[in-house]
């Protein structure tokens, strides 16, 4: 006898996995269509997020059908609470990085995100957030020469 699982999207992780991609990657070519494509060799602003997003989609058409297959439930409901606090995370970056400095604005995402998590040891993420601090700072402020300021009012290097 053959037994039929019940397909049910609303607990299959993969299916939801690979339609948030597919969502995700079909909002990056809608808004990219209001910029110019351009070629391969000469990109136009809209070429870069459109290739990306029609990767997205396909990866997550990819992860779908693996759902479809697999048929694994979610182990648990929702984590609303690390949603929620990655969420945070970031409109905490986008106010405090205009008005404290790229510094203030990373430790806040750092910690905060860090919460998140289903465990949380001071020492951890505080090395955490020196060495991505500091690699931060190497990456956007001396090898890409971005102008951001480190601490309002008190460090800027250009």
């Amino acid at each position: 006898m053959i037994t039929r699982m019940k397909f049910e999207p609303r607990n299959n992780k993969d299916f939801l996995a690979g339609l948030l991609f597919v969502a995700i990657g079909l909002a990056a070519v809608a808004v990219a269509r209001a910029y110019p494509f351009g070629t391969a060799m000469r990109m136009g602003s809209g070429y870069f997020p459109t290739v990306l997003g029609g990767i997205l989609i396909l990866l997550g058409a990819w992860v779908m059908a693996r759902g479809l297959r697999s048929g694994e439930k979610l182990e648990s409901g929702w984590g609303w609470k690390p949603l929620a606090l990655v969420t945070l995370s970031f409109v905490l970056f986008g106010f405090i990085m205009p008005r404290l400095g790229l510094i203030p604005a990373l430790v806040a995402v750092l910690f905060v995100s860090a919460l998140a998590g289903r465990e949380f040891r001071l020492k951890e993420v505080l090395v955490l957030t020196a060495v991505l601090c500091a690699f931060t700072v190497v990456v956007l402020l001396y090898v890409l020469k971005m102008p951001y300021p480190l601490i309002a009012g008190v460090l800027w290097i250009s």
